[in-house]
């Protein structure tokens, strides 16, 4: 099995604003391994979360590519891209996009709904995900009925159900108390050692020291 799960090439990417042009990223090379946990780290508005949307395939470079699994994703159409999202991809949002109109239970399984999974097996499965990040007493409350610690971790759970082998994470101890955020990160840890490559990007310098390196943002740069 290939090592490398995700690589950039030359990648850049810019932005049209009524000012001029705007350069967000230029020629980043990046490689990551499965097993690896990786900070992505920078100033509010360096671009942490578009750098991620681009590595989800939910924004398109302006030049270069995005190899992931070694299939260059230039060229991919949005089924393909779709595709990629639910079967290899697990995204993490800062504001956590979970469904108003469902119960943080019915959140968290909709992943595996839709791969086709059996609902009992996958209830049982997504019990023990939200045991894990310590939310199952609120199973059956919709997200306005969570605090907003609480819905990142059902957004997180949703996020693990599917156990890909790239996990995505912007500020996912963003909303959480510090023993939470501790909690999270053992999580990781976990993946870590399933040989999942989990990228975050984070504020919290002492989370992001405990990640085996650290991606910084700076100017356009990525080191």
């Amino acid at each position: 099995m290939n090592k490398i799960l995700l690589q950039t090439v030359n990648l850049k990417k810019n932005y049209e604003h009524k000012n001029g042009n705007i350069e967000l990223f230029k020629n980043v090379n990046i490689k990551i391994k499965r097993g690896e946990l990786v900070a992505l780290v920078g100033p509010s508005g360096s671009g942490k979360s578009s750098f991620l949307h681009l590595l989800a395939l939910l924004d398109t470079p302006t030049k270069g590519k995005i190899l992931l699994n070694n299939k260059d994703t230039k060229h991919f159409n949005e089924e393909e891209k779709n595709s990629t999202r639910k079967n290899d991809i697990s995204i993490i949002f800062q504001d956590n996009n979970l469904l108003t109109d469902f119960t943080a239970l019915e959140n968290v399984i909709m992943p595996l709904i839709i791969k086709g999974v059996n609902t009992d097996r996958a209830i049982e499965k997504a019990k023990k995900i939200l045991k894990d990040v310590k939310i199952l007493n609120r199973i059956n409350h919709f997200p306005n009925e969570l605090s907003g610690g609480e819905q990142q971790r059902v957004a997180i759970a949703r996020a693990l159900i599917s156990e890909t082998d790239l996990i995505l994470a912007d500020e996912p101890t963003g909303n959480l108390d510090y023993k939470t955020s501790e909690d999270i990160f053992s999580f990781f840890l976990k993946l870590k050692k399933l040989n999942k490559a989990i990228i975050f990007a984070t504020h919290n310098r002492e989370l992001a020291n405990k990640a085996d390196y650290k991606l910084s943002i700076s100017k356009g740069n990525i080191k």
